[in-house]
């Protein structure tokens, strides 16, 4: 069983007097930032100088400076920022100062476990990682609530860094709902499988690949849009309620007989044994390598990836669809959108 912190089990006076400090100031980076100084911690932005996200952090009446500058006055440096750009940023403006004492943290394992940031020695290790994303993180603080979140401690230099960490997690406010003590390897690892086959990659390739066949058997592609795509987030939040079981108590005995004997027939034996095969990339290293090469040149099959998404018909038809629910936020697209066929 996993071990789990709460409120209880954090201190936050551990905190006190030390100077914290966040690169970036993006979707995590502002939840941090806000959090951890509404919970009384002193804290700093680190950006570049210019950047639009200076004035916005500024204007919510945080102290910013260059990473280097920030670096440079922090106890705590947490970092914030996506993964592709943190060794950069480190090796230019953390490794000359990341003096003998200092705590260094993360949201997200992938550098430290595979190897592409290596830490001195003599500096703690850690990491809180939020279950959800930064406005969600934001949004629940501000409500008293709190989303859940991982602990990991990779170096302890200090013999307090768990410690430290679980202070840093109470201020965040996550210690409200709970904190999974984990590592940074298995972090990783899970969390690539997560969003790869199941979150993002397999949620979007079934959703797709529903709407395709609905709309080339000749139904009307605003309805399979309903079917497939609208409704999943009524299931999705039973599951997210009450789990599987719960779901399944509240749909029809149609629905739910249509569940237990035709979902496994398309989540049948040869997607677990793709599963499996993304999983092993994972874990030995294949995807990272893939990831950091495609950065390293530019990102050219993963821009073309995101602009053949963008065309797919689906989107046209979902943009129009949601122009006529108004309580659904998301902008249309500017320029005109095309019925799809």
């Amino acid at each position: 069983m996993a071990k789990v912190y709460y409120d209880k089990d954090c201190n936050l006076k551990l905190l006190a007097g030390k100077s914290i400090g966040i690169i970036g100031y993006g979707s995590q980076g502002h939840a941090h930032a806000l959090n951890l100084k509404e919970s009384g911690c002193q804290v700093v932005v680190g950006l570049r100088r210019g950047s639009n996200n200076w004035t916005k952090a500024r204007s919510h009446g945080l102290k910013v400076a260059v990473v280097a500058d920030m670096v440079e006055q922090s106890d705590i440096i947490m970092m914030a920022i996506p993964d592709p750009v943190q060794k950069a940023v480190y090796e230019q403006a953390i490794v000359p100062r990341m003096k003998k004492g200092k705590t260094l943290m993360f949201a997200h394992g992938f550098n430290i476990h595979y190897g592409q940031i290596v830490p001195p020695a003599d500096v703690d290790v850690s990491m809180i990682a939020p279950k959800a994303p930064g406005a969600m993180v934001r949004q629940l603080y501000t409500e008293g609530r709190g989303t859940p979140a991982l602990i990991a401690v990779q170096q302890d230099a200090s013999g307090k860094a768990k410690q430290n960490a679980l202070a840093y997690a109470k201020a965040l406010g996550v210690s409200r709902a709970g904190i999974i003590e984990t590592t940074f390897a298995e972090e990783t690892e899970v969390d690539l499988f997560g969003e790869q086959a199941v979150l993002c990659g397999g949620v979007t390739s079934l959703i797709k690949t529903g709407w395709e066949t609905l709309v080339e058997a000749g139904y009307q592609p605003e309805i399979a849009y309903f079917e497939v795509l609208h409704e999943l987030k009524l299931i999705v939040d039973l599951i997210y309620q009450g789990g599987i079981a719960h779901m399944r108590r509240s749909v029809s005995e149609t629905a739910r007989y249509g569940d237990l004997t035709r979902g496994p027939r398309v989540i049948d034996e040869m997607v677990r044994e793709e599963m499996e095969v993304i999983l092993s990339e994972i874990q030995d290293g294949t995807f990272t390598k893939e990831w950091i090469l495609e950065n390293q040149a530019g990102r050219p099959v993963f821009n073309a990836l995101m602009r053949m998404e963008a065309e797919h018909p689906i989107e046209a038809v979902g943009a129009e669809l949601r122009q006529l629910i108004p309580w659904l936020q998301t902008q249309a697209p500017k320029k005109a959108i095309k019925k799809a066929k």
